[in-house]
């Protein structure tokens, strides 16, 4: 199960997501992602991955993948989304 909630304001949009980036919400992600951007302009994007607790090899890609395509800022607090963060 995966929870995505995308809280937008004037400067920022901020892309909130809680529990597994695997499988078929890997997918999910990909989507929601796609119906957010256009919207960004010039805004600062962060994805906050505090409450994740697991991201598949698929999940990564598409993570790299949001960063690389809007610069966003990736926080998150786990050894393993703390490593995920440095490798962009």
């Amino acid at each position: 199960m995966l929870r995505i909630t995308v809280q937008e304001s004037e400067n920022a949009v901020k892309v909130v997501l809680e529990g597994r980036v695997a499988g078929p919400w890997v997918n999910e992600l990909e989507q929601v992602w796609e119906a957010t951007a256009p919207r960004v302009l010039s805004r600062k994007v962060s994805i906050d991955l505090r409450n994740v607790t697991y991201v598949d090899a698929a999940g990564k890609g598409v993570l790299k993948k949001i960063f690389s395509n809007s610069d966003a800022q990736l926080v998150g607090s786990s050894l393993e989304t703390q490593d995920l963060v440095r490798t962009q």
